[in-house]
């Protein structure tokens, strides 16, 4: 025993190859955990400008079928961003892990 306490994986907010899950090993601090936490955060961040802006095209009765398509298609990626992080986070705490999403 290296008196070491075990490194913890964590999720990141973006896959690698084929869609795959990355993980880092690591206390956090490290490089890879910062730019994790940049994105999350750009992503948290993006998915509230884009509630904002879907609620306004609601209220827009010139909006056409194309627009509202491009934006769900948008919030649908937002959200997949959204449950990665807080898959991520929630593993983080010791919760229990949510049950798989649907894959697209």
């Amino acid at each position: 025993m290296t008196g070491h306490e075990p490194r913890a994986a964590r999720l990141l907010p973006w896959t690698g190859l084929d869609d795959k899950p990355c993980y880092v090993l690591g206390d956090g601090s490290g490089y890879v955990s910062r730019v994790a936490d940049s994105v999350e955060s750009i992503q948290l961040g993006m998915a509230v400008e884009l509630l904002d802006h879907a609620v306004d095209m609601l209220d827009d009765r010139q909006v056409s079928a194309a627009q509202l398509r491009y934006v769900v298609a948008r919030m649908a990626e937002a959200l997949r961003d959204v449950l990665r992080i807080a898959e991520s986070r929630g593993a983080r705490l010791g919760g229990a892990p949510p049950p798989a999403a649907p894959s697209a």
